[in-house]
C-alpha cells in the first residue's frame, strides 16, 4: 500500500461561542504551519489549507459548525490531534 495516499482524519465541531474567528484561525494557523505537509479543513464540500487564516475565515465556521482536519502525511498526525484539542477546547476562549 502506497502511505503517500492514506488519509489521517478526525472530526470535531466548533464549540465556542464566536465560532471560527481571527484569532481562533491564527491558532489553528500557527499549529498548522508545523506540519511538514499541508492541514486540512473541510467544512462540508469546502477543503481550505489550516496553515491560510485567511482561508480558514472563508470556511465561515459559527459555533456548532462540524468540520473535519486531515492531512496525508503520517508523521504530521500530532500536528492534527494538537488541532483538534484547540478546536475541543474552544480556542483557550
Amino acid at each position: 500500500m502506497n502511505k503517500e495516499h492514506s488519509n489521517f482524519s478526525k472530526s470535531v465541531m466548533i464549540t465556542n461561542e464566536l465560532g471560527l474567528h481571527a484569532r481562533a484561525a491564527a491558532k489553528i494557523a500557527r499549529l498548522a504551519m508545523q506540519a511538514e505537509k499541508i492541514i486540512w479543513i473541510i467544512k462540508d464540500d469546502e477543503k481550505v489549507d489550516a496553515s491560510s487564516i485567511i482561508d480558514i475565515l472563508t470556511l465561515g465556521c459559527s459555533k456548532g459548525t462540524m468540520i473535519k482536519i486531515t492531512t496525508d502525511n503520517e508523521s504530521d498526525i500530532d500536528v492534527l490531534n494538537d488541532i483538534v484539542m484547540l478546536v475541543e477546547k474552544g480556542f483557550g476562549e
